[in-house]
């Protein structure tokens, strides 16, 4: 049932194990950069993805899917199939609106990348530096267990752990013990899924502004020590006060400015405008093989005004404002011809941040990398970054290829189809048989 599943809906879990599949799989002739298909030929230069998007539509499984492939400064090439929603006419497109959720987390990263690279901040420089009330925290002595025995932080929380999810933070959708219902009675909620009191997904009332879900949090035992331990946290959603402290601007000002106008990103909100409602797909649940609205486009918890913006989890956003935000990362940090970020923010952001003393052993990161808000890949896999929604929704881009790949869609919970696995395969599957076709 879906009060059962929304942990598991809300993780990434598929996406890690897709991640190492991807990063490997890419390791392909660059040369092949050059064979992107015109949009006439694009279903028969990807036949894995064309087949993939065609077999969940087709199968009713799911109202529509999209994905989209890009090489270099090219356009990118778009395989789209069915409706923005069950009862929606439109046909599903690049600019159609898709909830992101933790596909936000790369793109409030690399804003507090530009921050660190500006020297605003510091990679290792403390929270409480910016966030004073972090300055002594308290850790569980057991994980996820007593509220009540705790013992002293042993090290500060760090920028860098908080975009590593290495503070040792807490998470809502993750946790299993009291904290749990600590973090839901306090307010300190990342995520929204539905205007509609849905078992499993209501968890409580959000706190109202970014100062107050910041204050809260400090309030509240880490899980882990500070830098010991990788473990799925609101640390992206945390820096999102980080940065409005350290730029003096709202966290959604601040990324207007500094990451979507430059980029060209026309169609990526916190709130969709009324007026683009039109172009919002509708959010499904899976129970078995009924598809039943979470979120209908038209009566979106989107289109009201959210809580707070959150970092982590909080953006709506087209297929075509994505790419744009992964081809400025493959143009290390150009697009158009334009400058975003610096070359150096870029390949520090979606290098492998984690701290040396962290621990990934049982958990979903194990033999991976982590960078400024997605997971990134070591060894021969360095170059791939990226992360996945729990919407259905997954993008990654090969830096040394500069290739970027999005996928789209929108049910819950995600773990009731394997998309994130699936689409990084076909991904492969297609280049594959391109380089051996060359």
């Amino acid at each position: 049932m879906l009060d059962n599943e929304l942990a598991v809906a809300m993780s990434r879990r598929a996406v890690f194990r897709a991640g190492s599949a991807v990063a490997a799989g890419l390791a392909l002739d660059p040369r092949l950069a050059w064979a992107a298909a015109p949009s006439s030929a694009t279903r028969a230069m990807w036949p894995n993805v064309a087949a993939m998007v065609d077999g969940y539509v087709d199968s009713g499984k799911l109202p529509e899917m999209l994905a989209t492939l890009g090489w270099g400064a090219r356009a990118p090439e778009v395989i789209a199939k069915g409706k923005e929603g069950l009862d929606d006419a439109d046909p599903v497109g690049i600019d159609s609106l898709y909830r992101l959720y933790s596909m936000t987390k790369p793109i409030t990263g690399m804003a507090a990348m530009i921050l660190i690279d500006e020297g605003r901040m510091k990679l290792d420089q403390p929270l409480a530096d910016i966030l004073p009330k972090f300055a002594k925290m308290q850790v569980q002595a057991t994980p996820d267990g007593s509220l009540t025995e705790l013992v002293p932080a042993q090290s500060p929380i760090t920028i860098r752990n908080l975009l590593t999810h290495t503070a040792g933070l807490g998470y809502s959708i993750i946790q299993k013990g009291p904290l749990k219902g600590a973090f839901e009675d306090a307010g300190v909620i990342a995520g929204q899924v539905s205007r509609t009191k849905i078992p499993g997904f209501d968890r409580g009332t959000p706190v109202t502004s970014l100062e107050t879900f910041a204050d809260r949090l400090a309030g509240l035992p880490l899980v882990y020590q500070p830098g010991t331990q990788w473990s799925y946290s609101v640390g992206l959603d945390l820096m999102g006060r980080v940065i409005e402290v350290v730029s003096g601007q709202s966290f959604d000002s601040f990324l207007q400015e500094r990451i979507f106008g430059p980029t060209g990103m026309t169609s990526s909100y916190f709130r969709v405008p009324a007026a683009q409602e039109k172009r919002l797909t509708s959010n499904y649940g899976v129970i078995g093989k009924l598809l039943l609205p979470l979120d209908p486009a038209k009566n979106s918890i989107f289109l009201g005004q959210p809580p707070f913006p959150m970092g982590g989890a909080g953006l709506v956003s087209s297929p075509r404002d994505y790419d744009r935000f992964m081809n400025m990362l493959t143009g290390f940090g150009r697009i158009g011809g334009k400058r975003v970020m610096s070359e150096a923010a870029v390949r520090l952001g979606t290098s492998n941040l984690m701290p040396p003393s962290v621990s990934t052993k049982g958990t979903w990161m194990d033999g991976q990398g982590f960078g400024a808000g997605g997971r990134v890949g070591l060894g021969e896999q360095a170059g791939v970054y990226g992360w996945g929604g729990a919407a259905g929704t997954v993008a990654f881009v090969d830096m040394r290829r500069s290739l970027r790949a999005g996928l789209y869609t929108q049910y819950m919970p995600d773990s009731s189809y394997p998309v994130h696995e699936q689409f990084p395969k076909a991904v492969v599957a297609d280049l594959t048989k391109r380089k051996a076709g060359a």
